[in-house]
């Protein structure tokens, strides 16, 4: 078979069989869990991350305050956090650099990737710092990660380069996270994922035979197509053995989905109450959630306009002050879910304490749509807080926030995106 033949193959043949059905050796990605059994007998609670993205910015002289360091005064966005300000830090000066790309919003397809110049001819994305945080932990829990979003779009970004869906029903995610299945249901789940086992080995075996007559770019694709297949193959391991354990039950209510369109703030605390649930009972250790904003007039008293009409206000006094309505609704909201964290105990300490919150945006100014200066608070995770961190010109990469953020969660890195270094954060 010549080359050209095999840049033609029929990729649906070429998945096509069974084969013999090979048990697979222990994989090193299992491994963790005894770790995480140890970390547990010693009663410290694993580390988490969550990562909430708000699409259409905020104003950010609401947010960022005048002074830096401890002594700062709390801005009206910060207002909301008062009660909580020794739990969060306002990070200003970071870039999300080499953003211009297909219009003025896509920089949002690589907040949590960092990759450049989005949605342009040739663009590829990157994964995103959830599921490189997900590929060194996500064994250790039902679910490696928990991706969310008030619309159907999501932030996170698989190693290939491929968006993955977002779940926008809190109903469905709840039945997912808490509602076992019958014994018919879990049995069939577990002879698809079994059939599932089959395909992908039959699939790498041939994938082998093929590689050593490719030429070279055909062989750094189907190298690609490797490391893909076995992740999957690491993950259908894992969801067969959970798919066979109780889920945890928990004292709540299934949430009842919000029908409107236009109620943004309720959408947002139905997601955010079930990540606490989700986060409590060590059902994923990784979590994005993205906050669409619409081009319609939000459920929100006091608001009369479209939203993404007022994120455009041009600096018109009169719009700011009605995008500061919708704003501040955000962060009340905001810090309502950091007080229920940290009112929730585990092992006697708050489950903030171990769980690294960031919120912010991917536009720095949305009238401008301008991705320099984002806004951004960081909340929990062990960290020295209760200041405004306003970073040095030269250090304003904003993936410099990731990389110390994948090695609090256990990533050995020293790079991310187009980083530069790590941003010194302090843990307290």
């Amino acid at each position: 078979m010549n080359i050209a033949t095999k840049r033609h193959l029929d990729r649906r043949a070429f998945l096509r069989g069974t084969g013999a059905v090979l048990s697979l050796p222990m994989l090193e990605a299992m491994l963790p869990a005894f770790a995480t059994r140890a970390q547990a007998a010693a009663g410290t609670p694993p580390p988490r991350f969550l990562a909430m993205c708000a699409t259409l910015g905020f104003h950010t002289p609401y947010l960022f305050p005048k002074e830096t360091g401890a002594d700062y005064t709390l801005t009206p966005y910060l207002e909301p956090l008062r009660d909580l300000r020794s739990d969060f830090s306002v990070i200003s000066g970071l870039n999300h650099e080499q953003q211009n790309g297909a219009n003025g919003h896509t920089s949002e397809m690589t907040w949590l990737t960092a990759a450049k110049h989005p949605g342009l001819a040739g663009f590829k994305n990157t994964i995103s710092i959830d599921q490189l945080i997900a590929e060194r932990i996500g064994t250790q829990t039902r679910f490696p990660s928990l991706i969310l979003g008030t619309g159907s779009e999501s932030l996170s970004w698989s190693a290939s380069g491929v968006p993955l869906p977002a779940e926008s029903s809190p109903s469905r995610a709840f039945q997912q996270l808490f509602v076992d299945g019958t014994p018919a249901e879990v049995a069939a789940q577990v002879r698809a994922l079994k059939r599932g086992r089959s395909i992908l080995d039959t699939v790498m075996g041939q994938a082998k035979k093929l590689r050593g007559e490719l030429g070279h770019r055909d062989q750094e694709k189907l190298d690609e197509y490797f490391s893909a297949v076995r992740d999957l193959e690491g993950r259908l391991v894992q969801n067969e053995e959970w798919a066979q354990r109780p889920k945890p039950k928990v004292d709540a209510k299934p949430p009842t989905d919000i029908q409107s369109r236009t109620d943004a703030i309720g959408k947002m605390r139905l997601m955010q109450d079930l990540v606490v649930l989700a986060l409590q009972t060590d059902s994923t250790r990784t979590v994005t959630m993205r906050l669409s904003g619409m081009n319609a007039v939000p459920e929100i008293p006091g608001v009369k306009n479209d939203w993404h009409n007022l994120s455009h206000h041009g600096q018109d006094p009169a719009k700011i002050e009605e995008l500061k309505v919708i704003e501040l609704a955000e962060f009340t909201a905001f810090a309502d879910f950091l007080a229920k964290l940290k009112q929730t105990r585990e092992g006697g300490r708050p489950l903030l304490d171990s769980t690294a919150v960031l919120f912010g945006s991917n536009l720095g100014n949305a009238s401008s749509h301008s991705t320099a200066n984002l806004p951004l608070v960081l909340a929990g995770g062990g960290f020295k807080h209760g200041r405004h961190l306003a970073i040095e010109k030269d250090k304003h990469v904003f993936s410099n926030l990731f990389v110390s953020l994948a090695q609090r969660m256990g990533v050995e890195t020293d790079r991310f995106g187009h980083s530069t270094g790590v941003l010194e954060i302090n843990q307290a």
